[in-house]
Formats: C-alpha cells, sequence, structure tokens
C-alpha cells in the first residue's frame, strides 16, 4: 500500500481532541525527530492491542485486521504533528483506523454496501435513543452467554452497526468521543446504538432458540 500522503488522508486525519471539526489546516505541532518516536511509543504503541481488536472486527481477517493496523500506525506517525500530545491518543488512533477501513479495506471486502441508515433513523431517532432502554453488550445482553455466542452474533451484523456496539460496548468510548471517531452528530451515535443493541438482540434471540432455549423452557 502506498504511503504517498492523499488529500483524503489529510482530510480525514484526527485533530488531536479538540471541538473543532478535523482539517488538513490542523495546526502542526514542532516535534523533533526524537519527541516523534517519543510519543509515538509513549502515546501510541499502548493501544495496539485494541487497536488490532477493532481491526478484527472490522475486517474478521487476522491478515486483514493485521494489515489494518499496520497501515494505520503508518498513517499515524506520518501525520504524527496534527496529534497533540497528552490529549485522547486512542480516539485519535480509532479514527484514523476507521476511515482506513472505509477508504481502503472495505472496497476490496466482500461486505455489503452500506446500510441505508435513512428509514432506521426516522424510526429510531435521537429522542427515541434517548427515552428508550436499550441492551449494553457488557451486561444483560451477554450475562447468559459465552464469547464466542456473542462474538457471532456481532460479526453478522452490518459494519456500521457492528462498529458503534464495538466502540461503546466493548472499547468503553463515550458518545462524544464516538461522534468524533464516526464523524456523525451525537444524536446518530444514539440512534445507531439504540438500533444496533436491538439487532444484536434478536440475532441472539434467534441463537438461543435454535439451540432450544426459549422462555417456555425456563422454570
Amino acid at each position: 500500500m502506498s504511503d504517498t500522503p492523499t488529500r483524503d488522508d489529510d482530510q480525514l486525519l484526527p485533530d488531536g481532541g479538540s471541538n473543532e471539526q478535523p482539517s488538513a489546516d490542523a495546526p502542526a505541532r514542532r516535534y523533533t525527530e526524537e519527541q516523534k518516536y517519543q510519543v509515538f511509543n509513549k502515546e501510541f504503541m499502548p493501544h495496539i492491542d485494541s487497536m488490532y481488536n477493532f481491526a478484527f472486527r472490522l475486517t474478521t481477517d487476522e491478515d486483514d485486521a493485521n494489515d489494518l493496523v499496520q497501515d494505520t500506525y503508518l498513517k499515524a506517525f506520518r501525520f504524527i504533528s496534527s496529534f497533540e500530545q497528552g490529549t485522547n491518543a486512542k480516539a485519535w488512533l480509532f479514527r484514523i483506523l476507521k476511515n482506513s477501513f472505509i477508504n481502503d479495506y472495505r472496497k476490496k471486502s466482500k461486505e455489503p454496501a452500506k446500510v441505508d441508515y435513512q428509514d432506521v433513523e426516522t424510526t429510531y431517532n435521537s429522542e427515541d435513543a434517548e427515552t428508550e432502554h436499550t441492551v449494553d453488550l457488557r451486561a444483560e445482553s451477554v450475562s447468559d452467554l459465552i464469547g464466542d455466542e456473542v462474538a457471532t452474533a456481532l460479526n453478522s451484523l452490518p459494519v456500521d452497526f457492528r462498529t458503534v456496539i464495538i466502540l461503546c460496548d466493548i472499547e468503553g468510548f463515550t458518545y462524544e468521543e464516538m461522534a468524533k471517531i464516526l464523524d456523525i452528530p451525537i444524536g446518530t451515535v444514539r440512534s445507531r446504538l439504540h438500533r444496533a443493541r436491538n439487532l444484536l438482540k434478536e440475532k441472539l434471540r434467534d441463537y438461543a432458540s435454535s439451540m432450544g432455549y426459549n422462555e417456555e423452557n425456563e422454570e
């Protein structure tokens, strides 16, 4: 994969955690070469396991996940001057990885086209998501299920729904951080997560039913 910077790369890079939208005009930090390696090792490398897990959940392939992580870290170092030391490095890296997946890997994968959210988010709008109870993957959804079953159900979701569950319920990002990573409004984060959790519940319920577990069998 070419390491030549592109206009899309510049526009998609995070801004290091400011409240403004990222852009190619974000102020560059004047790091020396030594400081760049210090920032890379101290701020970025501790998140490599989480990065791989996220990449694997997106690609569902070990080789593709490794390539995606490597590509992400190459971009992170190349554009390290746009990262402000001491801000949220994990969210910064996750955004680069997410954009790399969309721009490069998703085009070559067998992943179906992006979900059209228009109907979904008309029904499950942000107001509904704020008032209706949805299930947290870390708690109720998985209380009686082993990891492989949850992983299979999660991987079967469309990638955009899968992503919000990973970011929120596995990685623990806030809605604000997720909005920055995904480049969407917080209201859309809420509604997408609401719908994704419900889809996951349906898939887990279907699995339980196929295995002979249902409410009638419960005593």
